[in-house]
């Protein structure tokens, strides 16, 4: 049971640093098409860990996939977001 603890922490932990490291990324970064680049590294690599989370403490459960299920949605959506607001500050000249 110990082992599960010490999985469970260090999975959450990975995800809240990552998404620190994202954070001190678009704090230093200038360009806004730079910065979209911590914005998608925090997603994917924060709801990958996530997910791994709820697969390591449920299993596979109905929990467990509606988790990857939206961590995935997340992650699809993110890149089309991402992919339309880089090519809008490309348009308009805004990406310097």
């Amino acid at each position: 049971m110990a082992l599960k603890a010490v999985l469970l922490d260090s999975l959450l932990v990975a995800g809240v640093a990552a998404t620190w490291f994202g954070v001190a990324g678009f704090a230093r970064l200038r360009a806004p098409l730079d910065r979209l680049h911590c914005v998608s590294f925090v997603n994917l690599v924060a709801g990958t860990a996530l997910a791994a989370a709820a697969f390591a403490n449920d299993g596979l459960s109905n929990r467990s996939l509606t988790v990857l299920f939206i961590v995935a949605l997340s992650v699809l959506t993110g890149a089309a977001t991402a992919h339309a607001t880089g090519r809008a500050f490309m348009q308009r000249g805004a990406a310097e």
